[in-house]
């Protein structure tokens, strides 16, 4: 049976170790900062995973 799994946006307030980044992130180097609007899945532990990177409104990528 699969895992029931959520998922939400956020923003990255601080850097704390409770949660853990996705493969394809990890793979690709991309940092992760305070200020981040994030995509994280979490599972019935409580456990997060951070899955994608939102582009922020005001930077000039």
């Amino acid at each position: 049976m699969k895992e029931q799994k959520w998922i939400h946006e956020g923003l990255i307030t601080e850097s704390l170790p409770i949660g853990y980044i996705s493969g394809r992130i990890r793979r690709s180097s991309i940092r992760i900062l305070p200020g981040d609007r994030v995509k994280i899945e979490i599972s019935r532990f409580n456990r997060g995973r951070l899955i994608y990177r939102l582009r922020n409104k005001d930077s000039n990528d």
